[in-house]
């Protein structure tokens, strides 16, 4: 069987798996009264199940199981251990909440599994600043770094419906792109198997009667894919990398681009909640979806399809740029670019409550500034 013919069967089979036991997940669900309660910090306002991430997880490793024959250098050895790790501890989080340390060990654990594999050996950057060869001992510091940081990163932005199926969808689709030109076909299929969880998932996610979030157990799974094709995406050999229609010297700053929306909403928030001497886990609602909704006054599909379009978007301009700009004049566009997100987002960084706060405060001495008023006038005729 062709790549083309497995693709298809992978992404139907994916599909029709995950749409159709979602609806058994929300039954359990909601039998066992194992819903998300809102609560001041949540944008939506009824009580809804939170588990959809199950789906996920078994579709990813039936799926693995069919494409295992794609798979030439053992990789799944090294995936299927951190998957599991981190759809227990997602699960255990949506049903009991995890502190942020323990979320944080059990990522380290199930990254590990990934960084310790030659396949996704980082052994040089190919120019990238002039620096070629690296280090193991720097290789494996970065590796873990930047699969943590990808995780995390995904897990904040799923903070409203439709948002994290979207962004994944774009980001996914890229890698699946990306590694279908490389030939490197046993992460393109891993791709396109999640890509068809994420699509039929986000019909449920997006609905009125039947809606589901995918929790932690999913965010988690999903940013680990993600990190894990990132880090493949940046151990690509020169030779493999040919028919990528960008430098290879440009391929982290491409990486970064691909990631701009999870990683520029982290970076914000944690500067925000670290300026104002927070723990930069402590929730809040000062994402960047946040602000579209609470100040922007967009709804939820609104806000989701904008920031899945301007993701997109892009990508694709860096994408183009790379193919004839080197890495130092795409960096500073990279810069400019994130300095003008924050100029526009700097104003929007406090939460909803404290802005009503100030509002109900502001209209209580403007009441008394009022009733005060008469007197003034009254003392004055006298």
């Amino acid at each position: 069987m062709n790549f083309l013919e497995t693709a298809i069967l992978i992404f139907i089979g994916s599909f029709l798996l995950t749409y159709l036991t979602i609806p058994k997940i929300i039954g359990v669900v909601s039998y066992k009264r194992l819903m998300d309660a809102p609560n001041n910090r949540s944008s939506h306002k009824v009580q809804t199940p939170s588990l959809g991430g199950v789906a996920f997880y078994y579709t990813l490793i039936i799926g693995l199981f069919f494409i295992s024959s794609w798979d030439t250098n053992s990789e799944i050895i090294h995936i299927i251990p951190g998957l599991t790790i981190l759809f227990i501890i997602g699960l255990k989080d949506d049903l009991v909440v995890l502190s942020p340390g323990s979320k944080l060990i059990a990522q380290f654990l199930a990254v590990s599994f990934v960084v310790v594999s030659d396949s996704f050996t980082i052994h040089s950057l190919n120019g990238f600043f002039n620096i070629e060869e690296i280090p193991y001992y720097i290789y494996f510091l970065i590796a873990v770094f930047i699969m943590v940081t990808i995780i995390n990163s995904y897990n904040l932005i799923d903070g409203i419906d439709g948002l994290a199926s979207i962004v994944g969808i774009v980001i996914l689709i890229i890698y699946t792109t990306i590694f279908y030109l490389t030939k490197e076909y046993f992460y393109a299929l891993i791709t396109i198997s999640l890509n068809a969880c994420l699509l039929a998932f986000f019909g449920y996610n997006v609905s009125a009667n039947k809606k589901i979030f995918m929790g932690d157990t999913g965010s988690l799974i999903i940013g680990f894919i993600i990190s894990i094709m990132t880090l493949k995406f940046l151990a690509l050999k020169p030779s493999s990398s040919a028919e990528l229609p960008f430098f290879l010297e440009n391929i982290p700053l491409i990486a970064i681009s691909i990631l701009i929306v999870p990683l520029f909403d982290t970076a914000r928030v944690f500067t925000i909640r670290i300026a104002n001497k927070k723990s930069p886990f402590s929730p809040d609602r000062n994402h960047t979806h946040h602000v579209l909704i609470d100040y922007w006054g967009l709804s939820h599909k609104q806000a989701s399809y904008l920031i899945g379009g301007f993701n997109l978007i892009f990508v694709v301009l860096f994408i183009i740029l790379g193919s004839t700009t080197k890495n130092l004049l795409l960096f500073i566009v990279l810069l400019v670019s994130v300095i003008i997100l924050s100029f526009i987002f700097f104003r929007f960084n406090y939460n909803f409550t404290s802005l009503k706060q100030k509002i109900l405060f502001k209209r209580k001495v403007d009441a008394m500034k009022e009733n005060l008023k008469p007197k003034v006038k009254k003392s004055k005729k006298e």
